[in-house]
C-alpha cells in the first residue's frame, strides 16, 4: 500500500513533481502502477524482531537524512535504463524525491545511444546531480579496457565532461593478490589515480564489498581493509562504504582464520575518519545466520540494518557531515526496481532523530 511521506518538505516536492508528469508512455505507466502497488508502509507495523529500530524515528524530530543528499546507484535501475532509456528513469527519480545519481555506465544499452553532454543536460533538467560513477579498476589482459589501470585519462576525461565530483571503482584491491604487499601495491595504484583525479577537481574512491574486510593470506592477523586505509593517502583516496556489505563482512570476518575473535563495527571506521567517506551505499538486508553473508538483501526499510542509528551517528559526528556525505540507495537485484527506488526514498525521508523518552 502506498503512503504519503510524513516529511512535509518531501510531500511538497513529490506533489510538485507529480504535476510534471512522465514522458515514458504506456510502458512506464504500467511499470509505475506496479511500483505504487508495491510501495510499503513504515516498518512500525512489521512482525516483532524485524527492523532493529526501523519502527522508531518516524515522529516530529529532525530528519535523519541530510537535505539534498539522497541519491541512487543506477545499477539498481539497469533494467529500466536499458528498456526505457535515461529520460523516463530520471523523470521517475525526480518524482520520488531523489537529489543525486551515481552512474554504473553511461550507455542506455538497447534503449539507444546518448552523448555525455546529453546525459549531463538530462540529469540537470530533472534536478539530479551526477555525484559519482563506478569504473573498473583493471583488466590486465585487455589494453583497451575502460578501467583506471588501462585508460586513466579517458576515464577522467569522461567523468570531467559529466561534471562529476567523485569518480571511483567497485573493484576490490586484489590486482596483486591478497597479501599485505599486494595490497600495498594496489594502494600505490589508488594513490596515483587519486592524484590524477584531484588535479581535475575530483575525488577518487573505492567501494567495498565484504571481501575487503578479510585477512591477508601471508599475515592472517592483518585485516586487508586496514592495509588499504593505512597505505592510501587520505587526501587522494576516499571510500564509499557499502553499508550492507560491511555488515555482511562483520558477520563473515568477525573471526580470524584460526577462529580467534576479531570483531569490528562498520560505523567505527566512518566515525574515526568521517572525511574519508564522502559517499555511502544504503542497502538493506534481513538477518539470516544460515546464509554465507549473514543477510539476505532486501529493499531499504524492509531489512534489519538500523539506518536511523547509522545516519544519525554519522551526520552528528560533525555539523559539516550533514553537507559532505552523500547517501546512495541500492539493491543489486530488486524485485521491481521503480518500486524499490520509491520505497527507499520514502523510508529514508521518513526517519526522524530520537527525542528524549523515545
Amino acid at each position: 500500500m502506498s503512503r504519503t511521506p510524513k516529511d512535509p518538505e518531501l510531500a511538497s516536492r513529490l506533489s510538485r513533481r507529480n504535476v510534471l508528469g512522465v514522458a515514458a508512455g504506456a510502458t512506464a505507466a504500467t511499470l509505475l502502477s506496479g511500483a505504487a502497488a508495491q510501495a510499503t508502509s513504515p516498518k512500525g507495523g512489521t512482525s516483532p524482531g524485524h527492523g532493529h529500530g526501523h519502527g522508531h524515528g518516524h515522529g516530529k524530530g529532525r530528519a535523519v537524512l541530510p537535505p539534498g543528499r539522497l541519491g541512487i546507484q543506477l545499477y539498481s535501475l539497469r533494467d529500466k535504463v536499458s528498456t526505457l532509456g535515461f529520460a523516463p528513469v530520471f523523470a521517475e527519480l525526480e518524482k520520488y524525491g531523489y537529489d543525486e545519481i551515481e552512474f554504473a555506465g553511461y550507455t542506455q544499452g538497447s534503449a539507444g545511444a546518448i552523448t555525455l553532454s546529453q546525459l549531463k543536460r538530462l540529469a540537470k533538467d530533472h534536478g539530479l546531480n551526477p555525484i559519482g560513477s563506478h569504473v573498473g579498476y583493471y583488466d590486465d589482459n585487455n589494453p583497451g579496457a575502460y578501467t583506471f589501470a588501462q585508460n586513466l585519462t579517458k576515464v577522467l576525461d569522461e567523468a570531467e565532461a559529466l561534471g562529476l565530483k567523485h569518480i571511483g571503482t567497485a573493484s576490490g584491491p586484489f590486482r596483486y593478490g591478497s597479501t599485505v604487499d599486494g595490497w600495498k601495491r594496489a594502494a600505490e595504484d589508488f594513490n596515483t589515480y587519486g592524484a590524477a583525479a584531484r588535479k581535475r577537481g575530483m575525488k577518487f574512491y573505492q567501494h567495498n564489498h565484504a571481501e575487503e574486510f578479510s585477512f591477508a593470506t601471508d599475515k592472517p592477523k592483518v585485516r586487508l581493509y586496514d592495509v588499504l586505509l593505512a597505505e592510501t593517502d587520505p587526501d587522494l583516496v576516499y571510500l564509499e562504504m557499502d553499508i550492507y556489505w560491511a555488515f555482511c563482512a562483520q558477520f563473515r570476518f568477525g573471526k580470524r582464520v584460526d577462529g580467534t575473535p576479531a570483531p569490528f563495527n562498520p560505523i567505527d571506521y566512518v566515525l574515526k575518519q568521517p572525511n574519508r567517506y564522502p559517499l555511502f551505499h544504503v542497502k538493506d538486508g534481513t538477518r539470516n545466520d544460515a546464509a554465507r553473508d549473514g543477510y539476505d538483501m532486501t529493499d531499504v526499510g524492509d531489512g534489519d540494518i538500523d539506518y536511523k542509528n547509522f545516519l544519525s551517528r554519522v551526520t552528528a559526528r560533525t555539523d559539516r557531515g550533514r553537507t559532505y556525505h552523500h547517501w546512495q540507495t541500492e539493491h543489486d537485484n530488486p524485485v521491481e526496481s521503480f518500486a524499490f527506488a520509491r520505497k527507499s526514498s520514502e523510508h529514508l525521508h521518513s526517519l526522524r532523530e530520537s527525542r528524549c523518552g523515545d
